[in-house]
């Protein structure tokens, strides 16, 4: 059974992480940007040789063991999923560097027996050369399987309320068949992208895109509807996961912006389905 003292004292450690040119443009393919070979503002992420910071990279970078994957955290690994994701952008993300981070988990919210529990966590990305933070990030994760340990109920954070009108833009996006398996190399191993019995197991019909790699394709979206690709624009994205992606699939974003907020939510018309939901962005 989980136990929210042991989860919040789990004894994370600090990861540092360096990355090359190549690895930023690895990410950026792994997120879906270079779909369309011959549009430079997406090229201008995956050209080692000239390309820039992905804002959305942050979010897969100094990753700790999972701490569901560990027998002492009392959840059912295989009814995990990823609950929502956010960061706050400090400074432009560069293309290459040596970072660091330690993450802590913060919240543990108990929905009750047979609805699953929420841990929240979060982490500073920290430039190692100069010591300066470059973002903060937070996430949760759904234990599908864990609740009824006798927390509290109500979650920290609100979801963001979409505007109550039709759609400002819409930002149509593709997935590849093999895309889980090319993000997967970011160092996300878990077996629910990658091998059918596991994602079966989970009660999905096939292996689904890493959540991470939704992000990273939604903050796309809002780089292309709203920045025209100038990264430093994107200041903040947070998201709440819905349903997963079956790679392969087209994703569909709607957006609406008002002055520097942008509201967003990603849908599969293909199964009539949302994947992304309450989604908000900041632009600087």
């Amino acid at each position: 059974m989980l136990d929210p003292k042991t989860l919040l004292d789990w004894p994370f450690k600090e990861i540092v992480q360096t990355y090359t040119r190549r690895d930023m443009a690895l990410y950026a393919l792994g997120v879906g940007y270079g779909a369309d070979p011959i549009d430079e503002g997406q090229l201008r992420f995956v050209r080692e040789e000239d390309n820039c910071g992905v804002p959305t990279m942050p979010a897969c970078m100094c990753l700790s063991p999972p701490w569901s994957a560990d027998p002492r955290s009392g959840v059912n690994r295989t009814m995990i999923v990823h609950g929502e994701q956010g960061l706050e952008l400090l400074r432009p993300m560069p293309a290459s560097g040596t970072f660091r981070s330690l993450t802590r988990i913060t919240d543990i919210v108990d929905k009750g027996p047979g609805r699953g529990a929420v841990v929240y966590a979060a982490s500073t990305l920290i430039d190692d050369a100069t010591d300066e933070p470059v973002a903060h990030l937070w996430r949760s994760t759904v234990a599908r399987a864990d609740g009824g340990f006798g927390g509290s109920p109500v979650p920290p954070r609100v979801p963001h309320k979409l505007p109550d009108r039709a759609p400002d833009t819409t930002c149509t996006l593709p997935t590849f068949p093999n895309q889980a398996l090319l993000y997967r190399a970011n160092g996300d191993l878990n077996p629910l992208h990658s091998h059918p019995d596991a994602a079966r197991a989970a009660g999905f019909d096939r292996p689904i895109l890493h959540g991470l790699a939704t992000y990273g394709l939604v903050g796309h979206a809002v780089l292309r509807a709203y920045c025209n690709y100038d990264p430093s624009r994107l200041r903040a994205l947070d998201v709440r996961f819905s349903a997963p992606v079956y790679p392969g699939e087209i994703v569909t974003v709607d957006l609406w912006r008002d002055a520097e907020t942008v509201s967003f939510r990603a849908v599969v018309e293909a199964r009539a389905t949302k994947v992304i939901d309450n989604g908000k962005a900041l632009l600087g």
